[in-house]
């Protein structure tokens, strides 16, 4: 009862506040990618930090920095600790694909073993790239705020340069070999991907329109792509399931 109390007052104030949005600060632009800015706010946290705080009576958890493998074990732990977390706040370069997902996975299955209500939030200033994006869409209800960057890219298993020099200098069937396991873990991983969204209420078209529609690895004069959501594509899209909440 007091948990519904609280975020019924939190929606209360919310909706006091509509209107009065404050304008998208001008930044500067990636050049190469001018959807973006140019220095993302996504720290440089090795590993993400998972800090619980309070603001205006409503409990937070502050998420900020690379998602590792270990990510969704210390979040399930987290919740179940402090089970009157009502927010997730991200701020993250992304990491590790699947466990990014996974962490979205966690925080969505509140809702249907508790019916506990998580809002995900890219704050002001804040930027969630890559794996961050599927943690984020995990949450029940998403606000990415005016200022807030919600950032996407093809994935990609081609970063590790060594290991394909390496697969080159050993001839072509080892090549053949890495290229056949790498064409194998991205179907698997488009696959995870597409069902995932759908489970979480989130058109395929976020996949085939947008992040798989950017170059995952650069080359020369062609780097590789990133795209940020306007505030059309985050409805669009329903990235920003409601777009009436403001920011704290």
């Amino acid at each position: 009862m007091k948990r519904s109390l609280r975020l019924l007052g939190a929606a209360c104030c919310a909706l006091i506040v509509i209107g009065a949005r404050p304008r998208t600060p001008d930044v500067p632009r990636d050049p190469a990618n001018p959807t973006c800015p140019q220095t993302p706010n996504w720290t440089d946290i090795q590993q993400m930090t998972l800090t619980p705080v309070t603001r205006n009576g409503v409990r937070i958890l502050m998420a900020e920095g690379m998602i590792d493998a270990g990510l969704p074990e210390r979040l399930r732990s987290v919740l179940v600790a402090d089970p009157l977390i009502d927010e997730i706040w991200l701020r993250s370069p992304g990491g590790n694909a699947r466990a990014g997902t996974e962490a979205g996975r966690i925080i969505r299955a509140r809702f249907a073993t508790e019916g506990a209500v998580i809002t995900t939030r890219v704050p002001n200033g804040w930027t969630c790239f890559s794996a961050c994006n599927f943690m984020f869409l995990g949450g029940t209800t998403r606000v990415v705020e005016p200022s807030g960057v919600f950032m996407v890219h093809m994935f990609t298993f081609t970063n590790d340069r060594g290991a394909i020099r390496y697969s080159v200098d050993q001839g072509a069937e080892a090549t053949t070999e890495l290229i056949g396991d790498v064409e194998q873990e991205s179907a698997i991983l488009a696959s995870e991907d597409n069902d995932f969204l759908l489970r979480m209420g989130i058109p395929r078209t976020l996949l085939t329109e947008l992040m798989y529609r950017q170059r995952a690895v650069g080359s020369g004069a062609a780097p590789p792509q990133r795209h940020c959501l306007s505030r059309e594509e985050l409805n669009r899209y329903r990235v920003d399931s409601n777009p009436m909440i403001e920011q704290r």
